[in-house]
């Protein structure tokens, strides 16, 4: 295993990238709260997302521009998604899943930039919006359906001797909705990352010979791209299946 004088000397290490630096140090009652560059590029997510929903929603021209024709695609892409696996039942929560999507999407996208950051890449911020989502979405169901809620984890028409099996079955599939969550969003972020810087080291230890590699750079980073966007798409519509469950049951 190498060490982390080694690691330092390398500028080609895989993981550097993923490594959380503490820019304003902080600390609370003992906690350490430091604004690092993972907190620099949620923030810089969050305002450029606010821009352009602000500066493109701002005019609401009948004709619009073409920042206005891309806030209005994203709406209208989450606006079908919340509809199509929720239901008319689903419009109250629209913007909290517009905003989770429009999240994941311009972190993933931003974190492909040279020095950016992917917050993504951390599975204790992907495992922390997977538990909020699952918190969120059983309160939903309680609050909907009381204790017949529970009902969720026996499905309706099944025989009564089945219980022992089915419900084990059923809670753990549902206690488990946050770890696939995290897991795959976490997972797909990093792999791909890792894989770019490695790829980049191979091109600029090449030199000249490095065209090769740097032809598949070119195909993984567009490939990466793509990934970006799915994994942002398939987290929100993972969480649309779970409150259209929470509210709608089996």
């Amino acid at each position: 295993m190498a060490t982390e004088a080694e690691h330092a000397a390398s500028p080609f290490h895989p993981m550097e990238q993923f490594e959380i630096r503490p820019l304003a140090r902080l600390e609370i009652g003992g906690y350490d709260v430091s604004f690092s560059n993972s907190a620099l590029w949620m923030l810089i997510t969050a305002v450029l997302v606010c821009t352009l929903l602000l500066v493109g929603t701002s005019r609401r021209a009948l004709v619009p521009g073409r920042l206005q024709s891309v806030a209005e695609i994203f709406y209208e892409t989450i606006a079908n998604m919340v509809r199509d696996n929720v239901g008319q039942q689903g419009r109250r929560f629209f913007p909290f899943i517009f905003t989770l999507f429009m999240f994941l999407l311009f972190g993933n996208l931003l974190g492909l930039l040279p020095h950016s950051f992917t917050f993504a890449s951390h599975i204790i911020v992907t495992f922390t919006m997977a538990i909020i989502i699952f918190v969120t979405v059983t309160i939903i169901g309680f609050a909907i359906h009381g204790l017949h809620f529970l009902r969720f984890f026996f499905p309706h028409g099944a025989p009564g001797w089945t219980a022992v099996i089915l419900i084990p079955i059923e809670l753990i599939s549902y206690l488990s909705r946050p770890i696939s969550l995290s897991v795959r969003l976490f997972a797909n972020m990093t792999v791909g990352h890792v894989l770019l810087k490695i790829i980049a080291g191979f091109v600029i230890l090449l030199g000249a010979a490095g065209i090769f590699p740097l032809l598949f750079l070119v195909g993984i980073t567009a490939l990466e791209v793509l990934v970006a966007i799915l994994q942002a798409y398939v987290f929100t519509i993972l969480t649309c299946i779970y409150l259209h469950d929470a509210i709608h049951m089996h």
